[in-house]
């Protein structure tokens, strides 16, 4: 492996470029769409609860 692909201390900040692979280096589930998504429904839900007890008060 070349120094064009890996960085090292000496050739730092010289236009180095990594593959998106390699400047990620880490694995991409895809859960956060579905993490995203629970979230959202259970925000919508939490303040149905909040509105409901709201109207249930007046």
């Amino acid at each position: 492996m070349n120094s064009e692909t890996h960085p090292t201390d000496r050739d730092k900040g010289n236009g180095v470029e990594l593959s998106t692979d390699e400047a990620r280096a880490g694995a991409t589930p895809h859960m956060t769409r579905y993490i995203l998504g629970w979230g959202l429904i259970l925000v919508i839900i939490g303040f149905l609860i909040v509105l409901g007890f709201g109207w249930a008060g007046t």
